[in-house]
């Protein structure tokens, strides 16, 4: 079980993807194998635009200073623009309302 730095929710390490700092630069660990601390993370744009808004990464990463998020943007989990990758139950769902 890791939790989120985006979301704050606890989940499967399968479920969430590692990212670490490499030369100031975020980079999505795959194979779970690069040295030195790592953050998780759900698979999914609304987790990593949470987790930058908080300043998160840093934080968790111990790291100095601000650190380069383009290769996690260009990260085939993080391209499609669908919230698949959103921990159940947090979607939002709107009840419609009968106007009369």
């Amino acid at each position: 079980m890791r939790t989120c730095v985006g979301c704050r929710k606890r989940d499967l390490t399968g479920e969430l993807l590692r990212v670490v700092a490499a030369d100031g630069r975020l980079v999505v660990d795959e194979r779970r194998r690069l040295p030195g601390r790592g953050a998780w993370l759900h698979p999914g744009t609304a987790c990593l635009a949470k987790a930058e808004r908080k300043r998160a990464f840093p934080r968790a990463l111990r790291a100095q200073g601000a650190l380069d998020a383009a290769r996690l943007h260009d990260h085939e989990a993080f391209a499609a623009d669908d919230d698949a990758g959103t921990p159940p139950g947090s979607r939002e769902t709107r009840k419609q309302v009968d106007p009369s």
